[in-house]
């Protein structure tokens, strides 16, 4: 079987889990790595068998590989564009960590550069390969819970205090230096937390007719700045032009979870776990009240590689509905700098 060759640069732990993630997937090859971090290569170059001449210790020449097919770009949010742009300068297929642009200006940039490319993109939101992501658009597309109203959707982890001694609290020691604290490399928990409900809110508005997702109106419900100038709590309603409104929040102050409630006339589905790999859904409604649970045997980072890989392989440069498109990706951003921006 013909295989696809992946390329990474970035070797941070979004990155490492990744590359382990290649294991038994039988038309992807994890090829080539590239990090300024020695220390990192040597490490990664023993555990997963690369060559040395696959090993690379700065991003250019990974990108100029003949053998590499496509790139997975896992670096901040701050070098997103420059780097897909060498991949296009170099023929490579693109995977990017999401958010995929730092806002929507580099968003608009990113369509104009892709126009003229046949190149495969997409964004990457693991949790739209989750098998059960269908099931929940199966049930609205079988009209389980009637015509779409809202949708609840949290994405927050407490990044900012540790328990010390019972129900005693004590404030972390931040790195202002770190990705998500750090305002010059797109830190804030819109743009890495909060761009999850946003991206299912593209997703979930995209199935009721007659609605235009690009058209909507943000009221921010709750914001807080940090001491680094990044947002690290903040809620928000995004209001479409036909009524259905979807509230979205996301924090680095407080544990949120993530878990979302779709409403419609006739009930609920409601998604547990939603973007680490679903637990459970349960539907609520007048009639009947039943839940679908199914384990997740297959890591879904494999499930993600493997369909990329076929997509590339069939000789599309469109990733297959659910997965992020360039067109969900540039609708996102602009709902996301919309939540960063709008006044409270």
């Amino acid at each position: 079987m013909k295989k696809i060759n992946w390329g990474i640069i970035g070797l941070g732990n979004i990155a490492q889990t990744i590359l382990k993630s290649f294991s038994n997937i039988q038309n992807s090859n994890l090829l080539a790595i590239a990090s300024k971090d020695i220390s990192k290569l040597d490490f990664f170059k023993k555990e997963f068998n690369i060559k040395s001449e696959f090993v690379f210790n700065d991003y250019e020449s990974l990108t100029k590989c003949n053998e590499v097919d496509i790139v997975y770009i896992s670096l901040p949010n701050s070098l997103h564009l420059y780097w897909i742009r060498k991949c296009i300068e170099n023929n490579k297929n693109i995977l990017v960590e999401k958010p995929a642009t730092l806002n929507f200006e580099e968003a608009k940039n990113l369509k104009q550069m892709m126009v003229n490319s046949n190149l495969f993109f997409t964004e990457g939101f693991m949790y739209r390969y989750d098998p059960l992501i269908k099931s929940v658009i199966n049930l609205i597309k079988n009209n389980e819970i009637g015509d779409l109203l809202s949708l609840d959707s949290s994405f927050g982890v407490n990044l900012l205090t540790k328990k010390k001694f019972f129900f005693f609290k004590k404030n972390k020691k931040i790195n202002k230096k770190s990705r998500q604290f750090n305002k010059d490399l797109g830190g804030g928990c819109i743009l890495d937390l909060g761009c999850y409900p946003t991206s299912l809110t593209i997703l979930i508005s995209s199935l009721i007719k007659n609605i235009d997702n690009k058209k909507f109106k943000i009221k921010v419900l709750e914001r807080e700045i940090g001491e680094t100038g990044v947002d690290i709590h903040s809620k928000a309603q995004i209001i479409f032009e036909n009524g259905f409104v979807s509230n979205v929040n996301a924090s680095f102050k407080e544990h949120l979870g993530n878990d979302t409630i779709i409403k419609g006339k006739k009930g609920e589905i409601q998604i547990k776990n939603t973007f680490l790999g679903i637990e459970e859904i349960k539907v609520i409604s007048k009639f009947k009240n039943y839940s679908i649970i199914k384990k997740l045997d297959e890591n879904i980072y494999s499930i993600e590689i493997e369909k990329i890989s076929q997509n590339i392989l069939d000789g599309t440069n469109q990733a297959i509905f659910p997965v992020m498109k360039l067109e969900d990706t540039y609708i996102n951003m602009k709902i996301l700098e919309n939540w960063k921006n709008a006044k409270e």
